[in-house]
């Protein structure tokens, strides 16, 4: 019998019969213990089930349970089991689509007349469990496309069959469990059993293969591990970041809000949010100050071809909105400031002297996005963006990305985002330019990244048309990853524009421009910021520092100095003289989360000071006010430098 060679992560080589199946090589490969452990395999570049027979040499991992990929396996597993318990709880009146395993669970979505009721979806639930304990194997299924056809137009399951029918595949497989069977590419369990630790947790709306032409379906989402444990971890963090929400503390605490007849995804900031907006970018502003930076304004429309000429109608113009004539010129509202700062450099001729030009924008742009897509502060259809561009030479490029890294990490470290992930970005399929220029600035990127020691991923194709980009996501007190800052080196739209330089040498050349972004969009940054907090934000941040509480009418007078001694020496403080409880006060200020309560009695007028309670419900020793405005103004720097995000 003909052997073939298995390298395994090792390095070492094994050698098993031809037509082994993946479980059998296990047998001979890996210990008892990790085999029992094993619910697939990498054989080369793939990940196969335990049932698929070995044919030729190739690498050889097996996927245990505390493998990257097993709890993907599990899920898209998880998946076609909700579909077995939905058929075998409603029988032939739904139809099945799709199912796949996503970042944190699964779906499949629905076909069916009536709407799924949350009893229905604790039913659905029992009946995977049920499933799951019989354990019935996931076997694959090889066969001709048109058998298959065949197969599902006997089960009534159109979508199935529109799927193969487009896939146009001269054979498919099939996956079975139990008395399901559905339309795969696989990997799955080696059977339900796995299935130890599901929840269904949610049903929403979605169009048949995402198009809002075709019929709307119903989806259900669920989530799935290998130990209850994690499960119940999981499911506890859906609760915290449901009392963390963005929206609902947005309301609460009227930092913003959203109104129909403004129109949506255009957020209204109130007095409170508006003033936590001005701190972020007061803050902004003085260290790129610091690190060199200028500060440009620029106009909110500009002429449509503008926007021929940078490639954005050619490439984003369906998340642009609809041009607008004036006086017979077209003109757009901006997606982007890029253009723009490239029109104040063209103002004039530049020296090589003169770079790098380092400029900056807290510029609103508007982008169109549908409806059902606008999610609070997270996804709008107006946004401010913490732009900047960097015009440089070819020998200023590496010292500038290395001068973006560092203040970019400064900042993020300012606001309390100390863990991050971070990825380089690669050339898109549709992409401008010439290939030594994207290999350039992708070196470039690259090399940066290495010399700085910051660990990174590759995302290939993920890279903007015009350029590669480096792309930050930090993670927020429940480990949740968020999008914000971003770095692209550009050649093309310099040369769009017939951007240059003179140079030393009396030539002419072409600037670099870098594009960069360290919070993103505002809007967005802070809601990350206030799901990061619950609302409770650190001192610096607070858009009220601290509120000033009377006991009886006796003290008004005092409190009244109290306010306008602290506003003078810049603390953000208010005023609560209401005759009212001093505990319905206190809970007041608690709900809205004000750092320091400043309660003032009779003893306190005699002293000429304040007792200090803490949101938390702690109180501090009396002190004066100039002691508790100096407190104050230790906390706004330790915050600002990112010495203290308590």
């Amino acid at each position: 019998m003909m052997e073939i060679s298995l390298t395994l992560p090792s390095g070492e080589q094994k050698k098993v019969p031809a037509g082994t199946t993946v479980a059998e090589a296990l047998k001979e490969l890996v210990s008892n213990k990790e085999r029992k452990q094993t619910i697939a395999a990498r054989l080369a570049d793939r990940l196969v089930d335990l049932s698929t027979p070995i044919d030729a040499d190739a690498s050889f991992a097996p996927i245990t349970v505390d493998s990257p990929e097993a709890l993907e396996i599990l899920r898209h597993s998880a998946a076609h089991i909700m579909a077995e318990a939905v058929l075998a709880l409603f029988g032939t009146e739904v139809q099945v689509a799709i199912g796949p395993a996503i970042a944190d669970g699964f779906y499949y979505d629905f076909d069916r007349a009536e709407p799924f009721t949350p009893d229905d979806l604790a039913r659905i639930e029992l009946k995977m469990q049920e499933l799951a304990a019989a354990a019935a194997p996931f076997s694959r299924e090889t066969m001709s496309s048109a058998q298959a056809i065949a197969l599902f137009e006997k089960s009534g399951q159109s979508y199935k069959v529109e799927l193969l029918k487009d896939l146009g595949a001269e054979t498919v497989s099939l996956y079975r469990q139990g008395d399901f069977v559905d339309l795969c590419r696989g990997p799955h369990l080696p059977h339900a059993g796995w299935l130890k630790a599901v929840k269904v947790i949610k049903q929403a709306g979605a169009y048949w293969r995402g198009d809002e032409k075709n019929q709307m379906l119903q989806r259900l989402y669920g989530t799935a591990f290998f130990d209850a444990k994690d499960l119940k971890a999981y499911l506890h963090q859906i609760e915290e970041a449901k009392k963390r929400d963005h929206r609902k503390l947005g309301k609460e605490l009227e930092l913003f809000a959203v109104s129909d007849q403004v129109g949506p995804g255009l957020i209204l900031w109130q007095p409170k949010g508006a003033l936590l907006r001005k701190i972020i970018e007061d803050h902004w502003r003085e260290e790129h100050y610091r690190n060199g930076y200028e500060l440009l304004f620029t106009p909110h429309i500009a002429k449509r071809d503008m926007w021929k000429t940078s490639g954005h109608l050619d490439f984003y113009g369906e998340n642009m909105f609809s041009a607008m004539d004036i006086e017979e010129v077209s003109y757009q509202l901006k997606p982007m400031n890029c253009p723009f700062h490239i029109a104040i450099y063209n103002t004039r001729k530049r020296s090589y002297r003169e770079f790098p030009l380092r400029w900056c924008e807290l510029g609103t742009v508007y982008r169109f996005e549908k409806t059902g897509a606008l999610h609070g502060l997270m996804r709008v259809r107006g946004f401010t963006q913490d732009d900047a561009h960097i015009f440089c030479r070819p020998d200023n490029l590496e010292e500038e990305i290395f001068n973006i890294l560092d203040l970019n990490l400064q900042i993020l470290k300012a606001f309390g985002f100390e863990h991050y992930d971070i990825y380089l970005s690669t050339r898109p399929e549709k992409y401008v330019g010439n290939d030594e220029h994207w290999e350039q600035a992708t070196t470039a990127l690259k090399l940066a990244l290495e010399k700085k020691g910051l660990a990174y991923e590759v995302d290939p194709g993920e890279g903007v048309f015009y350029g590669p980009k480096i792309d930050i996501k930090i993670k927020d007190v429940l480990g949740r990853s968020w999008q914000c800052s971003t770095i692209q080196v550009d050649f093309n739209l310099p040369e769009r524009f017939e951007m240059s330089y003179t140079g030393e040498d009396g030539k002419e050349h072409q600037p670099i421009m870098i594009h960069r972004a360290l919070m993103g969009s505002l809007e967005r940054f802070i809601g990350v910021l206030i799901e990061h907090y619950a609302g409770a934000f650190p001192v610096w941040l607070a858009p009220t520092q601290a509120r000033i509480m009377n006991i009886t009418d006796a003290q008004m007078g005092y409190a009244d100095e109290v306010y306008a001694e602290l506003r003078r020496a810049g603390v953000r403080v208010e005023k609560d003289l209401r005759n009212e409880k001093l505990n319905y006060k206190i809970r007041e200020a608690q709900m809205q989360k004000i750092p320091f309560m400043l309660i003032i009695g009779d003893k306190e007028v005699e002293a000429r000071q304040v007792t200090v309670r803490l949101r938390n419900g702690d109180n501090l020793p009396g002190m004066s006010i100039p002691e508790f405005a100096a407190m104050i103004a230790d906390e706004n720097e330790a915050g600002r430098t990112g010495a203290c995000n308590s």
